[in-house]
């Protein structure tokens, strides 16, 4: 299992060199009209390219697949992807404050991290941000979960074990909602992986869905019970 995690590694981090040294664009996946200010309750999905539907159709997408199960529901949900292929937790905290007051959502699924990891940033540095981040959601009155992210242990034990237990730390001092793995389930099948053995493939994204909805459906119900109609 480590042999495949240290393969994997090598993978992201010869992807990440070579994506900046092609000075290759962001993406950006959007769902939904930002500007909608009929939508009784609005979803924001702040991560990285794991949210961003990298790789795959950008419908396959689990956040697309998510927005297509809460049309479902009674209570229409606008879904907004601010999700950023390479994005770290340094350039999340600088973009954060601008999506928040454009969409202003009633709940942020924020799923950053996983990159600062590839990159073995500093670790401080991360927990500064989401935790800037954090208090940022909190400011616009918006609630949160926090998706975590597991990195292989090219880094050596203790900067893995600190790395993972960040997300914990913040969950646990926050009392928040928390999902310790978005590819719990995905990250160690090859066959759900894509060939650069980074990123999900398009038949992983419903088990990655069913990952975050086990902790989001809970906030869903309560966010539109406290908005429902007084008898």
């Amino acid at each position: 299992m480590f042999g495949f995690l240290i393969a994997v590694a090598r993978a992201m981090v010869l992807a990440l060199t070579v994506a900046a040294g092609a000075a290759l664009p962001w993406t950006v996946v959007a769902a939904g009209n930002v500007s909608d200010p009929e939508v009784p309750h609005r979803l924001l999905v702040f991560g990285d390219s794991l949210s961003a539907a990298h790789g795959i159709a950008g419908d396959a997408g689990w956040v697309t697949l998510l927005e297509q199960r809460l049309m479902d529901r009674d209570a229409a949900w606008k879904v907004h992807n601010a999700s950023v292929g390479g994005e770290t937790t340094a350039g999340g905290r600088t973009r954060l404050p601008t999506v928040l007051e454009d969409f202003r959502p009633d709940l942020v699924i924020l799923e950053l991290g996983g990159n600062d990891g590839l990159r073995g940033l500093s670790l401080r540095a991360m927990r500064e941000n989401l935790e800037a981040m954090l208090d940022a959601i909190d400011a616009a009155g918006a609630q949160v979960l926090l998706v975590g992210i597991e990195i292989p242990p090219n880094y050596g034990p203790r900067y893995t074990e600190r790395f993972s237990g960040i997300f914990a730390e913040l969950a646990e001092a926050r009392a928040l909602p928390l999902l310790p793995f978005l590819l719990d389930g995905v990250a160690l099948d090859a066959d759900l992986m894509l060939d650069d053995g980074i990123h999900p493939a398009a038949g992983a994204q419903p088990r990655i869905l069913e990952n975050v909805w086990a902790e989001l459906e809970p906030l869903i119900v309560r966010i539109e019970r406290e908005c429902a109609p007084q008898s």
